[in-house]
């Protein structure tokens, strides 16, 4: 009889553990989403379901990072690289150029900053509070198949294709982007193709500054092509996250929203548009900008979120990476850009052109030695070139599960 009685309470102790537990989680994050979502002077909803808070510029979170404490706003940068100016996002006269869906809808007043809305539901899909907006593994392309990285990145699901320079001191980088809507196969897996401006070496004290556009269905919840951003400093383990979703990157601009999607898209053998996006380094205060588009200041991230980077990078990468999460043993079908090989060409691979870094001497100029990378080119691959308008630039992607990548 004791025996029966002491599992009786032992097993209403597990469940009363599993409800505290259970309890705890939900407070966490209830407690998460208001500090995320900060009172806002207007929302507007979004035709694709986002709902986007107009929050004021001194609100936003970046300044719960301790060393943002006391920050005082840069509300435009010192300096501009020099060089010649961003060609249009669009590849005809004729073609719509990229805007966001919630500017339907509204405008953010001036000084206020447009901030997509976290649900409860995303903050459920990631695997704890403190993870969520946050990348799970190593997401960097080292690109030097001697060494032992490109094993590690391997082993954890991540692909890439890229084209990068080395060697030298790199203060920003800029590219124009080919905009698409990979298929995605697993919740879990997702597509982008963005710029990485590095510093530091290939290990536990990595600086990365990271822009572009992905299709993410666990961090958003749906296959929407969205605009993105992304910062760590100690190789993607304890600081940083996407976008606005911790502190760190400071928005000055009222008019785009990090995370929110992009629109129009390209269409295989049909129209073709892109994005242009600088992120370039203030020699006066040492912050770092982005820029998107012609005129879009988005905002900058300040100086003392970083150790390498507080001097320069030292490598840049521009291209595309995927999650392969080798369900049934089989390689992803995930797409990365437009699911096409490079050798297909314009309108029906996608691009990175005008690429550019910023030297020393804060202009715009081609990169040297321009070399590229790919775990397994059966399945992405990567090709660059030179000419004319486009300067250098690269095709690259994959439609990832062929026969020759099964």
């Amino acid at each position: 009889m004791g025996k029966v009685v002491l599992l009786f309470l032992c097993m209403v102790l597990v469940v009363v553990s599993l409800a505290c537990a259970d309890s705890i989680e939900k407070l966490e994050v209830q407690k998460h989403l208001k500090n995320l979502n900060r009172p806002p002077v207007r929302s507007i909803k979004s035709p694709d379901g986002d709902v986007i808070d107009c929050i004021h510029v001194s609100h936003q979170p970046a300044f719960d990072h301790p060393d943002l404490k006391n920050h005082k706003i840069q509300m435009k940068p010192n300096f501009h690289p020099e060089g010649h100016p961003f060609g249009e996002s669009k590849v005809s006269s004729n073609s719509k150029p990229i805007t966001q869906p919630w500017h339907q809808n509204g405008r953010c007043p001036d000084g206020t900053i447009p901030v997509r809305r976290t649900k409860k539901d995303d903050m459920l899909r990631a695997s704890s509070v403190q993870h969520f907006g946050k990348k799970k593994d190593r997401s960097f392309p080292q690109p030097k198949p001697a060494k032992p990285l490109p094993d590690i990145i391997s082993q954890s699901g991540h692909q890439h294709a890229i084209a990068y320079v080395e060697g030298d001191k790199y203060y920003g980088a800029k590219a124009t982007i080919n905009v698409w809507d990979p298929k995605i196969q697993q919740p879990n897996e997702f597509s982008l193709s963005q710029m990485w401006i590095l510093g530091g070496s290939f290990g536990q004290d990595l600086n990365s500054i990271e822009a572009g556009w992905q299709v993410s269905p666990d961090l958003y919840g749906d296959n929407n092509t969205r605009l993105f951003t992304y910062w760590t400093s100690d190789a993607y383990q304890a600081t940083g996250c996407y976008n606005l979703l911790c502190s760190g990157f400071i928005q000055i601009n009222s008019d785009i929203a990090l995370g929110a999607s992009i629109s129009p898209l390209s269409k295989y053998s049909s129209s073709q548009y892109d994005i242009s996006i600088l992120v370039w380094k203030d020699p006066k205060e040492g912050n770092w900008w982005m820029q998107f588009g012609n005129d879009h200041v988005m905002g900058y991230w300040p100086a003392p979120l970083f150790s390498y980077l507080s001097d320069s990078a030292s490598m840049i990468e521009w291209g595309g990476e995927v999650v392969n999460s080798e369900s049934d043993g089989q390689h992803t079908s995930t797409q990365m850009g437009s699911g096409h090989f490079p050798e297909e060409g314009f309108g029906k691979a996608s691009y990175f052109k005008n690429i550019q870094i910023v030297d020393g001497d804060n202009k715009l100029r081609a990169p040297k030695d321009l070399g590229t990378y790919t775990e397994q080119d059966s399945c992405y691959n990567v090709q660059t070139g030179s000419a004319g308008d486009w300067g250098s630039y690269f095709y690259y992607g994959g439609p990832g599960r062929n026969p020759n990548c099964p």
